[in-house]
């Protein structure tokens, strides 16, 4: 029974970390690749190729030039400005770290086999890995986040997942840190910005004030983690972790 209970709540930690990689996981990316020159170019010259692979030089320059223009011009979208950028780029180096050591024991964020937090995470590093700077950073200081993109690209099991007392010492921190103390508080001011139909909303994050615009789709997708939350039967050794990790709030809503 207690490892049925336990597995319950890998679960559900599992999808927070899936939203978490896509909508927080986003913010990193998506800066990354349009903030610098050198990624503008990069980035904007493959999709251009990809979209035109037997366009001219010419074409493909034109193209090229309008999906930078049209990508740079949406940073503000994810929040990305020049305020907040100094927070994103600190964050996503954070990250690396937490999760280059959560990753040094392990093949994947839960044990043995990829679980639903792999894939919403992972796609975001495998993009970022893609761009010159964030790939940079990956390459040369996070062997085995670097590995696991990898890794990812042919997910298997290879063993079995692992409990929550085996997880916990590496996997604790990245929740406290990055889900906890960044994504969660700004989760909930941004469904509060879309109830009260503000055009733009502020939230301290740490000791940093974020300001953006709203995100609509994150307030659906807010609405089904909080939907697999409630199919959990027995919530009390996830609320546990929930609450230490500064998630909790909010989840009953």
């Amino acid at each position: 029974m207690r490892w049925k209970k336990s597995i319950r709540s890998l679960r559900f930690i599992s999808a927070l970390i899936e939203e978490f990689g896509d909508e927080w996981g986003n913010k990193w990316m998506f800066h990354y690749r349009w903030a610098r020159d050198v990624d503008q170019r990069a980035s904007a010259g493959r999709i251009a190729r990809m979209r035109g692979p037997t366009a001219s030089e010419e074409k493909h320059e034109a193209f090229a030039a309008q999906v930078r223009v049209r990508m740079v011009d949406r940073a503000w979208f994810v929040g990305s400005s020049e305020i907040t950028a100094p927070q994103i780029e600190a964050g996503f180096v954070e990250m690396l770290d937490l999760l280059d050591s959560h990753l040094a024991t392990r093949p994947y964020l839960f044990g043995g086999r990829p679980a639903f937090g792999d894939f919403g995470l992972w796609g975001q590093f495998y993009e970022l890995w893609t761009d010159p700077t964030a790939g940079a950073l990956i390459e040369g200081n996070t062997p085995h986040v670097l590995d696991w993109v990898h890794r990812m690209l042919w997910p298997r099991a290879e063993s079995a997942f692992e409990s929550w007392t085996v997880l916990a010492p590496t996997l604790m921190p990245i929740l406290v840190r990055q889900v906890g103390k960044q994504f969660w508080p700004w989760t909930l001011a941004n469904e509060t910005a879309l109830r009260e139909a503000k055009e733009e909303f502020s939230v301290t994050l740490g000791d940093k004030v974020w300001t953006q615009k709203p995100q609509k789709y994150h307030a659906r997708s807010l609405g089904m983690l909080r939907a697999k939350y409630s199919e959990v039967a027995d919530k009390s050794s996830l609320d546990m972790v929930l609450a230490a990790a500064g998630c909790l709030a909010g989840l009953r809503a």
